[in-house]
């Protein structure tokens, strides 16, 4: 008994770090750690639960407001006036009592008249941003068709990505009446690539044409949402890839190395999808300066002059 009090004295002075006071007494080191332990675990249950709800919250607002971060629209007045440098006419569609359509027809001299080109926008303002990039057409004796989407412009209705479909189809028959399949270009720009192959998919054409496309709407997503689970989020998807498979046009891709929009890589991917696409890649090319390249140009001209 004696040699069992003198060992556990030694114990507790060769190892004072490894116990506490409590109570009068003393207690063992793991018994410290335990609290200690304890302590650390309830604050970072708390971190949790905080990071845990402000990550549901970002989910939630990203859900309902994705419209706001896909579609940038400038809506216009229904009397108001275009103005541009080139020929023109405007159509304005009614499609139903809620809905019209606003299509600016950029025209070249019915004798020179080589076919039309469905040009399908990007996802600001109205056709007056794009309406400079007509003359890319028109100079090669192409008519340019450009339709403002639901919400854009002068064109009213409701928007979903059915309505964007079935609102590009609706222009295709409008050309289909005017021209032969074989004299009609698809042309895409970012947001209008997806639509664009869509169209192209379902209907006949002489090309496809896609400038700063992206894979899928729900890979543009991914790409800058990535910790969150996007596929069943999204309202839009847009599979521009899943179109590629029933596409029987020749299919052109222009695309900058540099896009900070849509990254390069999806256009690469794209490519990928169908044998015989043509990927024309853009060294340093940004997203909205494509055409400002003599490749696109030169490239584009070449298109046109079959």
């Amino acid at each position: 008994m004696a040699k069992d009090m003198i060992f556990m004295s030694f114990f507790y002075h060769l190892t004072p770090t490894l116990s506490i006071s409590w109570r009068g007494g003393r207690e063992p080191y793991l018994y410290k750690v335990f609290i200690m332990n304890k302590t650390r675990l309830k604050k970072a249950w708390k971190w949790f639960k905080i990071i845990a709800l402000v990550y549901f919250m970002i989910g939630i607002l990203l859900y309902f407001l994705q419209d706001k971060f896909i579609f940038h629209p400038t809506k216009l007045p229904a009397d108001y006036t275009y103005q541009f440098d080139i020929p023109f006419r405007e159509i304005d569609l009614a499609v139903t009592a809620e809905k019209n359509l606003s299509i600016v027809q950029f025209t070249v001299a019915d004798s020179v008249r080589k076919g039309v080109v469905l040009y399908f926008h990007g996802n600001r303002n109205n056709i007056n941003r794009y309406a400079k990039y007509a003359v890319n057409f028109t100079r090669n004796g192409y008519e340019v068709w450009m339709m403002d989407y639901p919400g854009y412009g002068k064109s009213t209705g409701k928007r979903s990505e059915k309505v964007l479909y079935s609102d590009a189809l609706l222009l295709y028959k409008m050309a289909i009446g005017k021209v032969s399949a074989e004299h009609i270009i698809i042309y895409g720009k970012s947001l209008g690539t997806g639509i664009a192959a869509q169209l192209a998919s379902v209907r006949d054409c002489k090309n496809l044409i896609l400038e700063t496309p992206y894979y899928s709407m729900d890979a543009l997503a991914k790409h800058y949402f990535f910790m969150y689970p996007v596929m069943p989020m999204t309202k839009y998807s847009l599979p521009t890839y899943q179109h590629f498979e029933y596409i029987k046009a020749p299919v052109t891709i222009f695309h900058g190395t540099r896009d900070g929009v849509i990254p390069y890589k999806q256009a690469k991917w794209l490519a990928e999808k169908k044998p015989g696409t043509e990927l024309i890649t853009l060294e340093k090319g940004k997203h909205n300066n494509l055409p400002d390249f003599p490749v696109f140009q030169q490239k584009l001209d070449f298109l046109l002059s079959k």
